[in-house]
């Protein structure tokens, strides 16, 4: 599981995003952007940070560390921003962290190129979980001591917005014709060959029980958080060995 810290200190919020993440110090003396079951996108957000997140380091990208974080909600009644004041509040208990890299630059296309294999890599990746949130105008990269960094996977896997029809995602078409790395002539095919076979039944079973069951409680149509585990690994398992096929606009952005 995730390991568990508790915030200490609310230190500033990030406007950067829509959904108001907070610097935050925890008693472990990390520093961790968090992400609140408050804001306006919910706990399904933190739940695809997690599977993303973990997923992806699993395949061996660089993402920054997930945490658990426990947060009273007690840290808000010194915050001088009255929205602040109201997401503190309402994210008592277990939120989403992730290390903070200080230093780290966002990723900038013009000024930093990227190899046809690592472009690849991503642009596979990103397909397989439905990224719709890594454009040129908001890549969602860092540049950290002179590595590429993913980062923000909320805006993932939107089926978990419509189980019903989860099933059928595997054969959704993916439009990378937007994609921040779509010039730099990803080899989607060598990344398919190298990554598919890794996402197995067994590594999305292993990713998925990072969730803490407390996000996964309460879902409809679904009596218990493994048997909502499993429904998030279905789609994933059976998107990985044909998604390479449905990746479009590639050619048209070189």
């Amino acid at each position: 599981m995730l390991k568990e810290v508790i915030a200490t200190r609310y230190i500033t919020p990030l406007r950067e995003g829509g959904s108001l993440p907070g610097l935050v110090e925890a008693d472990d003396l990390g520093t961790y952007v968090m992400k609140f079951t408050g804001a306006g996108q919910g706990r399904k957000t933190l739940v695809a940070e997690v599977v993303c997140g973990e997923l992806a380091r699993r395949l061996g990208f660089r993402v920054p560390r997930l945490v658990t974080v426990d947060l009273d909600p007690v840290l808000g009644l010194g915050e001088p921003d009255q929205e602040v004041q109201e997401l503190l509040r309402s994210s008592g208990g277990l939120n989403l962290g992730m290390d903070f890299l200080s230093g780290a630059i966002g990723y900038d296309p013009l000024a930093f190129g990227v190899g046809p294999e690592e472009a690849g890599r991503i642009v596979w990746f990103d397909a397989l979980v439905g990224n719709v949130d890594r454009s040129w105008r908001n890549p969602n990269l860092l540049m950290w001591h002179g590595d590429l960094w993913l980062i923000d996977h909320g805006a993932t896997m939107i089926w978990h917005h419509n189980w019903p029809g989860a099933d059928t995602s595997a054969a959704r078409p993916y439009d990378a014709s937007d994609h921040a790395l779509a010039p730099f002539a990803p080899d989607v095919a060598g990344a398919a060959a190298a990554l598919a076979p890794l996402v197995t039944e067994e590594l999305l079973a292993e990713v998925t029980a990072e969730i803490p069951d407390q996000w996964l409680a309460g879902e409809p149509g679904f009596d218990t958080p493994d048997a909502l585990r499993r429904a998030y690994a279905r789609p994933l398992l059976a998107r990985a060995a044909v998604v390479h096929e449905r990746i479009n606009g590639i050619e048209e952005a070189r």
